[in-house]
């Protein structure tokens, strides 16, 4: 694909399946490939970045039908410049050394391309005058991530010092992560751990699965409720490793997706319309705990937030069902 003009980075391929029928190709990419967001996947498309069943597609409304082939050529990526943005965000702690923050869902945490305005770091660059550059300049101040789709706390390190200690407790796991999840399906037991390793899905780049080949992961949940009508359960977890989309992998491979996470098992038509329209685009998953050692006291800090939107909404619908 050297005529595209552009150092290939990777090759992306992609299996469309059921959920995606009849959905716009730029539809499928943005949510298969959630580093690039709409507007740039659709830039690449027209370029002639992507192949249907081996043929180039210039039409990003193109309909898909499962069973079809995607072929992404993931071009290197351009620098770009990161500019201070009013992009509203709850703080819940704040003093010179850390931030305590609550990330909506759908907002993405840094810059990349198709990403250099919107994100959490250009929210962060107007809120704040220093941040630790430890990340490099898209990253300033970014210790951890979490999914675009995801909600909840997060800590930022506003000094080099601090960045690397919290940076290290993570690392040690040392850090207290508990999640609150909604997910297809009953668990019969109330609680367990999944202790499975996680490794990249070896055709679908941007996906992981549990794999012997894969790092070690280990997620403890425990089952809070169960809505037998919608056959949903309300979960409370815990994870002692920090494996990419690790919660969504592991519940997944049980057969008990998230709520709204398409690319790990959810099927829409398993709920009804009303629900799937409180959902929107966002996964029910939220990290609602958080616990670590300030990097510059050392004391214990435990900070914990209420359910956000749409999940507060959700759930007090299957609630009242």
């Amino acid at each position: 694909m050297s005529e595209l003009g552009k150092k290939i980075a990777e090759v992306l391929e992609f299996a469309v399946e059921e959920p995606f029928e009849n959905k716009r190709l730029d539809t499928f990419l943005t949510e298969a490939y959630g580093e690039f967001s709409r507007s740039y996947i659709q830039k690449l498309i027209e370029e002639g970045f992507v192949l249907v069943d081996n043929i180039q597609i210039k039409k990003p409304s193109k309909k898909l039908k499962p069973g079809q082939r995607i072929t992404f050529f993931v071009p290197e990526p351009q620098p770009v410049e990161v500019l201070p943005e009013d992009i509203p965000f709850d703080t819940v702690y704040e003093d010179e050394h850390i931030l305590v923050l609550i990330k909506p869902c759908g907002l993405v945490v840094h810059p990349s391309p198709g990403y250099s305005s919107g994100t959490l770091v250009n929210a962060l660059l107007f809120r704040i005058k220093h941040l630790s550059g430890i990340g490099g300049w898209e990253r300033p101040g970014i210790v951890h991530r979490l999914d675009k789709n995801t909600a909840g706390l997060m800590v930022v390190a506003k000094t080099d010092k601090a960045h690397l200690r919290l940076a290290e407790e993570f690392k040690e796991r040392r850090v207290l992560k508990l999640y609150r999840a909604l997910i297809s399906g009953l668990p019969k037991e109330d609680e367990g751990v999944i202790e499975r390793p996680i490794g990249r899905h070896p055709t679908d780049r941007k996906k992981f699965w549990v794999s012997q080949e894969g790092k070690p992961a280990k997620t403890e949940y425990r089952v809070l409720k169960r809505f037998e009508k919608y056959r949903v359960s309300l979960l409370e977890l815990r994870i002692y490793t920090g494996r990419t989309h690790q919660i969504r992998v592991h519940l997944s491979s049980l057969g008990y997706p998230i709520l709204g996470d398409i690319t790990y098992g959810f099927k829409p038509s398993s709920v009804g319309e009303n629900l799937r329209k409180l959902l929107g685009d966002c996964h029910m998953l939220v990290s609602y705990r958080l616990g670590f050692y300030h990097p510059h006291t050392g004391e214990w800090m435990d900070f914990q937030i209420e359910d956000p939107k749409p999940f507060s909404d959700v759930l007090a619908f299957l609630e009242n069902a």
